[in-house]
Protein backbone atom coordinates (compact mmCIF):
# COMPACT_ATOMS: atom_id res chain seq x y z
CA UNK A 1 0.00 0.00 0.00
CA UNK A 2 1.39 3.40 -0.99
CA UNK A 3 2.14 5.69 1.94
CA UNK A 4 3.24 8.47 -0.44
CA UNK A 5 1.99 9.26 -3.95
CA UNK A 6 3.68 11.96 -6.02
CA UNK A 7 2.10 12.88 -9.34
CA UNK A 8 3.22 15.36 -11.99
CA UNK A 9 5.63 17.09 -9.59
CA UNK A 10 7.47 20.09 -11.02
CA UNK A 11 9.63 22.67 -9.29
CA UNK A 12 12.00 25.43 -10.35
CA UNK A 13 14.56 27.03 -8.07
CA UNK A 14 16.32 30.26 -8.98
CA UNK A 15 15.26 29.87 -12.60
CA UNK A 16 16.60 26.31 -12.82
CA UNK A 17 14.12 23.44 -13.31
CA UNK A 18 15.04 20.84 -10.69
CA UNK A 19 12.43 18.29 -11.79
CA UNK A 20 9.43 18.28 -14.09
CA UNK A 21 6.28 16.13 -14.27
CA UNK A 22 7.71 13.52 -11.90
CA UNK A 23 5.70 10.55 -10.67
CA UNK A 24 6.98 8.58 -7.65
CA UNK A 25 5.31 6.31 -5.10
CA UNK A 26 6.66 4.95 -1.82
CA UNK A 27 5.02 1.96 -0.17
CA UNK A 28 4.49 1.53 3.53
CA UNK A 29 7.58 0.07 5.21
CA UNK A 30 10.04 0.84 2.39
CA UNK A 31 13.56 2.03 3.20
CA UNK A 32 14.49 4.57 0.54
CA UNK A 33 17.70 6.46 -0.22
CA UNK A 34 17.58 9.83 -2.02
CA UNK A 35 20.64 10.55 -4.16
CA UNK A 36 21.84 13.07 -6.70
CA UNK A 37 24.72 15.40 -7.40
CA UNK A 38 25.28 18.58 -5.37
CA UNK A 39 22.61 21.09 -6.32
CA UNK A 40 20.35 18.52 -8.01
CA UNK A 41 17.49 19.31 -5.62
CA UNK A 42 17.56 16.56 -2.98
CA UNK A 43 16.89 18.84 -0.02
CA UNK A 44 14.31 20.80 -2.04
CA UNK A 45 12.54 17.51 -2.79
CA UNK A 46 12.47 16.45 0.84
CA UNK A 47 11.30 19.94 1.87
CA UNK A 48 8.42 19.64 -0.60
CA UNK A 49 7.27 16.20 0.55
CA UNK A 50 7.59 17.27 4.20
CA UNK A 51 5.31 20.25 3.54
CA UNK A 52 7.94 22.89 4.33
CA UNK A 53 8.07 24.11 0.73
CA UNK A 54 5.20 24.39 -1.77
CA UNK A 55 5.77 22.79 -5.17
CA UNK A 56 5.21 24.70 -8.39
CA UNK A 57 2.98 21.99 -9.87
CA UNK A 58 1.75 18.51 -9.10
CA UNK A 59 0.36 16.61 -6.15
CA UNK A 60 2.02 15.21 -3.02
CA UNK A 61 -0.40 12.92 -1.19
CA UNK A 62 0.35 11.10 2.07
CA UNK A 63 -1.68 8.24 3.49
CA UNK A 64 -4.38 9.58 5.80
CA UNK A 65 -3.35 9.81 9.47
CA UNK A 66 0.32 9.26 8.62
CA UNK A 67 2.64 10.82 11.20
CA UNK A 68 5.85 12.21 9.69
CA UNK A 69 9.11 13.28 11.28
CA UNK A 70 11.76 15.36 9.50
CA UNK A 71 15.42 15.68 10.43
CA UNK A 72 16.34 19.17 9.22
CA UNK A 73 19.87 20.01 10.33
CA UNK A 74 19.24 23.73 9.74
CA UNK A 75 16.21 23.86 12.04
CA UNK A 76 16.57 25.68 15.33
CA UNK A 77 15.62 24.20 18.70
CA UNK A 78 15.01 25.59 22.17
CA UNK A 79 18.55 26.25 23.35
CA UNK A 80 17.47 27.01 26.92
CA UNK A 81 16.53 23.39 27.59
CA UNK A 82 18.88 20.68 28.78
CA UNK A 83 19.69 17.63 26.69
CA UNK A 84 17.42 15.38 28.76
CA UNK A 85 14.53 17.87 28.75
CA UNK A 86 14.68 18.08 24.97
CA UNK A 87 14.74 14.29 24.54
CA UNK A 88 11.87 13.80 27.00
CA UNK A 89 9.79 16.15 24.86
CA UNK A 90 9.56 13.28 22.37
CA UNK A 91 7.05 11.76 24.81
CA UNK A 92 5.16 14.92 25.78
CA UNK A 93 1.77 13.20 25.28
CA UNK A 94 2.72 10.37 27.64
CA UNK A 95 3.91 12.81 30.30
CA UNK A 96 0.62 14.68 29.99
CA UNK A 97 -1.31 11.41 30.44
CA UNK A 98 0.77 10.56 33.50
CA UNK A 99 0.08 13.97 35.02
CA UNK A 100 -3.63 13.51 34.38
CA UNK A 101 -3.52 10.10 36.12
CA UNK A 102 -1.64 11.49 39.13
CA UNK A 103 -4.17 14.32 39.45
CA UNK A 104 -6.98 11.77 39.40
CA UNK A 105 -5.35 9.79 42.21
CA UNK A 106 -4.84 12.98 44.21
CA UNK A 107 -8.52 13.88 43.89
CA UNK A 108 -9.73 10.46 45.05
CA UNK A 109 -9.08 11.26 48.69
CA UNK A 110 -11.93 13.78 48.65
CA UNK A 111 -14.50 11.45 47.04
CA UNK A 112 -17.02 9.95 49.48
CA UNK A 113 -19.30 8.16 46.99
CA UNK A 114 -18.04 4.55 46.56
CA UNK A 115 -19.48 4.26 43.05
CA UNK A 116 -17.83 7.48 41.93
CA UNK A 117 -14.57 6.34 43.53
CA UNK A 118 -14.74 3.01 41.64
CA UNK A 119 -15.40 4.90 38.39
CA UNK A 120 -12.40 7.17 38.95
CA UNK A 121 -10.18 4.22 39.81
CA UNK A 122 -11.29 2.44 36.64
CA UNK A 123 -10.44 5.48 34.50
CA UNK A 124 -7.06 5.87 36.22
CA UNK A 125 -6.27 2.19 35.73
CA UNK A 126 -7.01 2.46 32.01
CA UNK A 127 -4.52 5.32 31.77
CA UNK A 128 -2.03 3.24 33.75
CA UNK A 129 -2.46 0.36 31.30
CA UNK A 130 -1.87 2.67 28.32
CA UNK A 131 1.25 4.13 29.94
CA UNK A 132 2.56 0.68 30.78
CA UNK A 133 1.93 -0.61 27.25
CA UNK A 134 3.73 2.46 25.86
CA UNK A 135 6.77 1.81 28.05
CA UNK A 136 6.34 5.07 29.97
CA UNK A 137 7.94 3.79 33.14
CA UNK A 138 11.10 2.81 31.26
CA UNK A 139 11.34 6.04 29.27
CA UNK A 140 14.61 7.25 30.75
CA UNK A 141 16.22 3.90 29.97
CA UNK A 142 14.86 4.09 26.40
CA UNK A 143 16.15 7.64 26.01
CA UNK A 144 19.58 6.71 27.32
CA UNK A 145 19.78 3.68 25.02
CA UNK A 146 19.24 5.84 21.93
CA UNK A 147 21.35 8.71 23.26
CA UNK A 148 24.17 6.31 24.06
CA UNK A 149 23.99 4.75 20.62
CA UNK A 150 24.42 8.16 18.95
CA UNK A 151 27.13 9.39 21.33
CA UNK A 152 24.93 11.96 23.08
CA UNK A 153 25.48 10.57 26.57
CA UNK A 154 29.02 11.93 26.45
CA UNK A 155 27.61 15.47 26.16
CA UNK A 156 25.95 15.20 29.57
CA UNK A 157 22.19 15.01 30.07
CA UNK A 158 22.15 18.21 32.15
CA UNK A 159 24.04 20.19 29.51
CA UNK A 160 22.17 23.23 28.19
CA UNK A 161 21.57 22.95 24.44
CA UNK A 162 22.80 26.49 23.86
CA UNK A 163 26.34 25.40 24.75
CA UNK A 164 26.42 22.65 22.08
CA UNK A 165 27.95 22.91 18.63
CA UNK A 166 25.86 22.72 15.46
CA UNK A 167 26.90 19.12 14.90
CA UNK A 168 25.99 18.14 18.46
CA UNK A 169 22.56 19.77 18.10
CA UNK A 170 22.04 17.83 14.84
CA UNK A 171 22.73 14.57 16.70
CA UNK A 172 20.29 15.60 19.40
CA UNK A 173 17.55 16.26 16.82
CA UNK A 174 18.21 12.85 15.26
CA UNK A 175 17.92 11.13 18.64
CA UNK A 176 14.60 12.81 19.39
CA UNK A 177 13.23 11.87 15.98
CA UNK A 178 14.15 8.22 16.55
CA UNK A 179 12.50 8.33 19.97
CA UNK A 180 9.29 9.81 18.52
CA UNK A 181 8.96 6.81 16.18
CA UNK A 182 6.82 8.48 13.49
CA UNK A 183 5.26 6.45 10.69
CA UNK A 184 7.71 8.03 8.23
CA UNK A 185 11.17 9.46 8.92
CA UNK A 186 12.64 11.97 6.47
CA UNK A 187 16.37 12.16 7.17
CA UNK A 188 18.68 14.74 5.59
CA UNK A 189 22.33 13.63 5.93
CA UNK A 190 21.94 11.91 9.32
CA UNK A 191 25.52 10.57 9.36
CA UNK A 192 27.29 13.90 8.79
CA UNK A 193 28.00 14.46 12.47
CA UNK A 194 28.29 10.86 13.60
CA UNK A 195 31.52 8.95 14.06
CA UNK A 196 32.05 5.42 12.79
CA UNK A 197 30.70 3.47 15.76
CA UNK A 198 27.58 5.63 15.95
CA UNK A 199 26.96 5.23 12.21
CA UNK A 200 27.12 1.48 12.82
CA UNK A 201 24.58 1.81 15.64
CA UNK A 202 22.26 3.91 13.44
CA UNK A 203 22.62 1.36 10.63
CA UNK A 204 21.49 -1.46 12.92
CA UNK A 205 18.64 0.67 14.26
CA UNK A 206 17.29 1.61 10.83
CA UNK A 207 17.52 -1.98 9.62
CA UNK A 208 15.44 -3.05 12.61
CA UNK A 209 12.54 -0.64 12.10
CA UNK A 210 9.48 -1.79 10.18
CA UNK A 211 8.31 1.72 9.38
CA UNK A 212 9.09 3.85 6.34
CA UNK A 213 12.09 6.12 6.04
CA UNK A 214 13.61 8.23 3.27
CA UNK A 215 17.21 9.32 3.71
CA UNK A 216 19.50 11.74 1.87
CA UNK A 217 23.13 10.69 2.18
CA UNK A 218 26.39 10.84 0.28
CA UNK A 219 27.75 7.98 2.40
CA UNK A 220 27.40 5.19 -0.14
CA UNK A 221 28.44 2.45 2.29
CA UNK A 222 25.67 3.58 4.64
CA UNK A 223 23.09 3.63 1.81
CA UNK A 224 24.16 0.15 0.71
CA UNK A 225 23.45 -1.20 4.19
CA UNK A 226 20.14 0.49 5.03
CA UNK A 227 18.25 1.05 1.74
CA UNK A 228 16.23 -1.33 -0.39
CA UNK A 229 15.17 1.37 -2.87
CA UNK A 230 16.87 4.44 -4.33
CA UNK A 231 15.17 7.62 -5.54
CA UNK A 232 17.54 9.47 -7.86
CA UNK A 233 17.17 13.08 -8.94
CA UNK A 234 18.89 13.19 -12.32
CA UNK A 235 18.47 14.95 -15.68
CA UNK A 236 15.66 17.03 -14.21
CA UNK A 237 13.63 13.94 -13.37
CA UNK A 238 12.95 11.78 -10.33
CA UNK A 239 13.36 8.03 -10.77
CA UNK A 240 12.94 5.17 -8.35
CA UNK A 241 15.15 2.08 -8.51
CA UNK A 242 14.83 -1.24 -6.71
CA UNK A 243 17.87 -2.40 -4.74
CA UNK A 244 20.60 -0.72 -2.72
CA UNK A 245 23.05 1.94 -3.88
CA UNK A 246 25.40 -0.44 -5.68
CA UNK A 247 22.49 -1.93 -7.63
CA UNK A 248 21.24 1.56 -8.45
CA UNK A 249 24.61 2.66 -9.86
CA UNK A 250 24.68 -0.23 -12.32
CA UNK A 251 21.11 0.46 -13.44
CA UNK A 252 21.59 4.23 -13.63
CA UNK A 253 24.74 4.00 -15.73
CA UNK A 254 22.94 1.78 -18.24
CA UNK A 255 19.92 4.11 -18.27
CA UNK A 256 22.16 7.16 -18.75
CA UNK A 257 23.83 5.59 -21.78
CA UNK A 258 20.46 4.71 -23.28
CA UNK A 259 19.13 8.22 -22.61
CA UNK A 260 22.17 9.88 -24.20
CA UNK A 261 21.81 7.64 -27.26
CA UNK A 262 18.07 8.41 -27.53
CA UNK A 263 18.79 12.13 -27.19
CA UNK A 264 21.50 11.97 -29.87
CA UNK A 265 19.22 10.12 -32.30
CA UNK A 266 16.34 12.51 -31.68
CA UNK A 267 18.60 15.54 -32.26
CA UNK A 268 19.72 14.02 -35.57
CA UNK A 269 16.09 13.45 -36.56
CA UNK A 270 15.14 17.01 -35.58
CA UNK A 271 18.01 18.40 -37.67
CA UNK A 272 16.94 16.32 -40.70
CA UNK A 273 13.36 17.53 -40.38
CA UNK A 274 14.42 21.17 -39.95
CA UNK A 275 16.68 20.92 -43.00
CA UNK A 276 13.83 19.41 -45.06
CA UNK A 277 11.43 22.15 -43.94
CA UNK A 278 13.93 24.91 -44.72
CA UNK A 279 14.56 23.51 -48.23
CA UNK A 280 10.94 22.88 -49.20
CA UNK A 281 8.70 25.42 -47.46
CA UNK A 282 9.19 28.05 -50.18
CA UNK A 283 8.35 25.75 -53.13
CA UNK A 284 4.68 25.43 -54.00
CA UNK A 285 5.02 21.78 -55.00
CA UNK A 286 6.54 20.75 -51.67
CA UNK A 287 5.19 23.38 -49.26
CA UNK A 288 2.39 21.06 -48.13
CA UNK A 289 4.83 18.30 -47.17
CA UNK A 290 7.04 20.87 -45.45
CA UNK A 291 4.10 22.11 -43.38
CA UNK A 292 3.21 18.52 -42.52
CA UNK A 293 6.78 17.92 -41.27
CA UNK A 294 6.58 21.17 -39.31
CA UNK A 295 3.44 19.96 -37.51
CA UNK A 296 5.11 16.62 -36.77
CA UNK A 297 8.12 18.46 -35.36
CA UNK A 298 5.94 20.70 -33.19
CA UNK A 299 4.08 17.67 -31.79
CA UNK A 300 7.27 15.73 -31.06
CA UNK A 301 7.92 15.19 -27.34
CA UNK A 302 11.48 16.44 -27.17
CA UNK A 303 13.96 14.95 -24.74
CA UNK A 304 15.81 17.32 -22.42
CA UNK A 305 19.51 17.64 -22.96
CA UNK A 306 21.39 15.32 -20.56
CA UNK A 307 22.52 17.20 -17.49
CA UNK A 308 26.03 18.59 -17.61
CA UNK A 309 27.92 17.20 -14.63
CA UNK A 310 30.40 19.69 -13.25
CA UNK A 311 33.18 17.42 -12.08
CA UNK A 312 35.58 18.95 -9.62
CA UNK A 313 39.30 18.82 -10.35
CA UNK A 314 40.77 19.36 -6.92
CA UNK A 315 44.51 19.84 -6.51
CA UNK A 316 46.46 21.41 -3.69
CA UNK A 317 49.82 23.12 -4.41
CA UNK A 318 52.52 21.79 -2.13
CA UNK A 319 55.94 23.11 -1.20
CA UNK A 320 57.50 19.94 0.15
CA UNK A 321 59.17 20.30 3.52
CA UNK A 322 61.51 17.39 4.26
CA UNK A 323 61.43 17.22 8.01
CA UNK A 324 60.88 14.74 10.80
CA UNK A 325 59.33 17.47 12.94
CA UNK A 326 56.47 19.14 11.11
CA UNK A 327 54.38 19.03 14.28
CA UNK A 328 55.22 17.88 17.81
CA UNK A 329 52.56 17.69 20.50
CA UNK A 330 53.80 17.16 24.06
CA UNK A 331 51.28 16.40 26.82
CA UNK A 332 48.85 18.89 25.31
CA UNK A 333 45.63 19.62 27.17
CA UNK A 334 42.72 20.90 25.09
CA UNK A 335 39.31 22.28 25.94
CA UNK A 336 37.29 25.40 26.59
CA UNK A 337 36.78 25.88 30.33
CA UNK A 338 38.56 22.71 31.42
CA UNK A 339 40.56 19.93 29.70
CA UNK A 340 38.43 17.51 27.68
CA UNK A 341 41.00 14.72 27.54
CA UNK A 342 44.09 13.33 29.18
CA UNK A 343 47.38 14.82 27.90
CA UNK A 344 47.89 14.26 24.15
CA UNK A 345 51.22 13.27 22.60
CA UNK A 346 51.48 13.40 18.82
CA UNK A 347 54.21 13.54 16.18
CA UNK A 348 53.80 14.42 12.49
CA UNK A 349 56.60 14.28 9.91
CA UNK A 350 56.75 16.18 6.63
CA UNK A 351 54.96 13.44 4.67
CA UNK A 352 52.76 11.91 7.38
CA UNK A 353 49.11 11.41 6.45
CA UNK A 354 47.32 11.00 9.78
CA UNK A 355 43.69 10.05 10.40
CA UNK A 356 42.42 11.35 13.74
CA UNK A 357 39.69 9.01 14.89
CA UNK A 358 37.43 9.12 17.92
CA UNK A 359 33.86 9.33 19.14
CA UNK A 360 31.87 12.40 18.17
CA UNK A 361 32.16 15.20 20.71
CA UNK A 362 35.28 13.80 22.31
CA UNK A 363 37.46 16.69 21.12
CA UNK A 364 38.74 16.05 17.58
CA UNK A 365 37.64 19.47 16.32
CA UNK A 366 38.91 21.11 19.50
CA UNK A 367 42.32 19.53 18.89
CA UNK A 368 42.46 20.80 15.29
CA UNK A 369 41.41 24.31 16.36
CA UNK A 370 44.05 24.31 19.08
CA UNK A 371 46.78 23.28 16.63
CA UNK A 372 45.62 26.05 14.28
CA UNK A 373 45.95 28.60 17.08
CA UNK A 374 42.21 29.27 17.23
CA UNK A 375 41.94 27.99 20.80
CA UNK A 376 44.52 28.37 23.58
CA UNK A 377 45.89 25.15 25.08
CA UNK A 378 44.91 24.28 28.65
CA UNK A 379 48.33 22.87 29.38
CA UNK A 380 51.29 21.14 27.79
CA UNK A 381 52.73 22.38 24.53
CA UNK A 382 52.89 21.90 20.77
CA UNK A 383 55.62 22.98 18.38
CA UNK A 384 55.20 23.76 14.68
CA UNK A 385 58.05 23.74 12.18
CA UNK A 386 59.11 27.37 11.55
CA UNK A 387 58.58 26.95 7.80
CA UNK A 388 55.24 25.18 8.12
CA UNK A 389 52.55 26.46 5.71
CA UNK A 390 49.19 25.15 6.82
CA UNK A 391 45.90 24.86 4.96
CA UNK A 392 42.74 24.42 7.03
CA UNK A 393 39.18 23.33 6.30
CA UNK A 394 36.83 23.70 9.28
CA UNK A 395 33.75 21.53 9.82
CA UNK A 396 31.26 24.36 10.44
CA UNK A 397 31.56 26.81 7.57
CA UNK A 398 31.62 30.54 8.25
CA UNK A 399 31.41 32.82 5.24
CA UNK A 400 31.36 35.99 7.30
CA UNK A 401 27.58 36.19 7.63
CA UNK A 402 27.19 38.11 4.40
CA UNK A 403 24.94 37.03 1.52
CA UNK A 404 27.81 37.30 -0.94
CA UNK A 405 28.42 34.95 -3.82
CA UNK A 406 31.32 32.61 -4.50
CA UNK A 407 33.13 35.09 -6.77
CA UNK A 408 32.87 37.84 -4.16
CA UNK A 409 34.07 35.56 -1.39
CA UNK A 410 37.09 34.37 -3.37
CA UNK A 411 37.85 37.93 -4.46
CA UNK A 412 37.95 39.14 -0.85
CA UNK A 413 40.61 36.58 -0.03
CA UNK A 414 42.54 36.98 -3.30
CA UNK A 415 41.79 40.57 -4.41
CA UNK A 416 44.32 40.53 -7.26
CA UNK A 417 42.40 37.90 -9.21
CA UNK A 418 40.38 39.24 -12.14
CA UNK A 419 36.76 38.10 -12.71
CA UNK A 420 37.86 35.76 -15.51
CA UNK A 421 40.46 34.19 -13.20
CA UNK A 422 37.92 33.88 -10.36
CA UNK A 423 35.54 31.97 -12.61
CA UNK A 424 38.34 29.71 -13.82
CA UNK A 425 39.43 28.88 -10.27
CA UNK A 426 35.86 28.19 -9.13
CA UNK A 427 35.24 26.09 -12.24
CA UNK A 428 37.98 23.67 -11.20
CA UNK A 429 36.11 23.11 -7.95
CA UNK A 430 32.89 22.43 -9.86
CA UNK A 431 31.36 25.89 -9.25
CA UNK A 432 30.41 27.05 -12.73
CA UNK A 433 28.09 29.42 -14.58
CA UNK A 434 25.29 30.80 -12.37
CA UNK A 435 26.68 29.04 -9.28
CA UNK A 436 29.50 31.61 -9.26
CA UNK A 437 27.09 34.50 -8.71
CA UNK A 438 24.37 32.82 -6.67
CA UNK A 439 24.33 33.96 -2.98
CA UNK A 440 26.36 31.53 -0.90
CA UNK A 441 23.43 30.97 1.48
CA UNK A 442 21.45 29.58 -1.48
CA UNK A 443 24.13 27.08 -2.50
CA UNK A 444 23.74 23.47 -1.42
CA UNK A 445 25.93 22.14 1.38
CA UNK A 446 28.14 20.33 -1.14
CA UNK A 447 28.54 23.48 -3.23
CA UNK A 448 29.58 25.45 -0.16
CA UNK A 449 32.23 22.81 0.60
CA UNK A 450 33.53 23.21 -2.96
CA UNK A 451 33.88 26.98 -2.46
CA UNK A 452 35.98 26.41 0.67
CA UNK A 453 38.09 23.81 -1.10
CA UNK A 454 38.56 26.24 -4.00
CA UNK A 455 40.02 28.80 -1.58
CA UNK A 456 42.40 26.16 -0.24
CA UNK A 457 43.47 25.27 -3.80
CA UNK A 458 44.91 28.77 -4.28
CA UNK A 459 47.33 28.47 -1.35
CA UNK A 460 50.72 26.72 -1.41
CA UNK A 461 51.00 24.58 1.71
CA UNK A 462 53.04 21.76 3.19
CA UNK A 463 50.42 20.50 5.66
CA UNK A 464 46.63 20.25 5.42
CA UNK A 465 44.42 20.11 8.49
CA UNK A 466 40.99 18.94 7.35
CA UNK A 467 37.98 18.60 9.67
CA UNK A 468 35.31 16.41 8.02
CA UNK A 469 35.98 17.73 4.48
CA UNK A 470 33.64 15.19 2.83
CA UNK A 471 30.49 16.36 4.61
CA UNK A 472 27.85 17.13 1.94
CA UNK A 473 30.12 16.24 -1.01
CA UNK A 474 28.55 14.00 -3.62
CA UNK A 475 30.20 10.78 -4.71
CA UNK A 476 32.06 12.19 -7.73
CA UNK A 477 33.40 15.20 -5.83
CA UNK A 478 34.49 12.91 -2.99
CA UNK A 479 36.44 10.74 -5.42
CA UNK A 480 38.18 13.82 -6.85
CA UNK A 481 39.10 15.01 -3.35
CA UNK A 482 40.40 11.56 -2.43
CA UNK A 483 42.61 11.52 -5.54
CA UNK A 484 43.96 15.02 -4.83
CA UNK A 485 44.82 14.17 -1.22
CA UNK A 486 46.50 10.91 -2.22
CA UNK A 487 48.66 12.88 -4.68
CA UNK A 488 49.48 15.63 -2.16
CA UNK A 489 53.16 15.41 -1.16
CA UNK A 490 52.90 17.22 2.16
CA UNK A 491 51.51 16.17 5.54
CA UNK A 492 47.80 15.70 6.20
CA UNK A 493 45.92 15.67 9.49
CA UNK A 494 42.42 14.41 8.71
CA UNK A 495 39.31 14.17 10.88
CA UNK A 496 36.71 12.03 9.13
CA UNK A 497 33.83 9.71 10.02
CA UNK A 498 34.10 7.97 6.63
CA UNK A 499 36.32 4.96 7.11
CA UNK A 500 36.71 4.12 3.42
CA UNK A 501 37.77 7.66 2.54
CA UNK A 502 40.16 8.03 5.48
CA UNK A 503 41.84 4.66 4.96
CA UNK A 504 42.41 5.47 1.26
CA UNK A 505 44.11 8.78 2.10
CA UNK A 506 45.99 8.15 5.36
CA UNK A 507 48.80 5.82 6.33
CA UNK A 508 48.62 6.36 10.10
CA UNK A 509 45.81 6.47 12.67
CA UNK A 510 45.68 8.44 15.91
CA UNK A 511 42.84 7.16 18.08
CA UNK A 512 41.99 10.12 20.25
CA UNK A 513 40.03 8.07 22.78
CA UNK A 514 43.28 6.33 23.71
CA UNK A 515 45.17 9.60 24.00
Amino acid sequence: MAILEIKNLSHTFDGKPLFAHADVSVNNGEHVGIVGLNGAGKTTFINIISGKLPQDEGEVKWMGGCKRGYLDQHADIDRAKTVMEYLRDAFVDLYAENERMENMYAEMGDIQDPDELDRRIGKANKILERLTDAGFFELDATIKRVAGGLGIAALGYDTVIGTLSGGQRAKLMLARLLLEQPDVMLLDEPTNFLDIEHIEWLTEYLNSVKKTFMVISHDTAFLDKVCKFIVSIENGSIKKYGGNYTTYIAQAEQNAKQYEESYRRQQEEIKRMEDYIARNKARAATAGMANSRKKMLDRMEKLDKPSVIYDAQFSFPCEVLHTRDMLNVDRLLIGYTSPLLPPINLHVEGDTKLWIRGTNGIGKTTLIKTLMGLLPPKGGAYALHPFMKAGYIEQDFDFGGRAQNAMGYLSEIYPRLQPKDLREKLSKAGIKNDLCTKPIKELSGGEQVRVKLCVLMQKTTNILLLDEPTNHLDVRAKESLKKALCEYKGAIVLVSHEREFAEAVCDKVFDIKNA
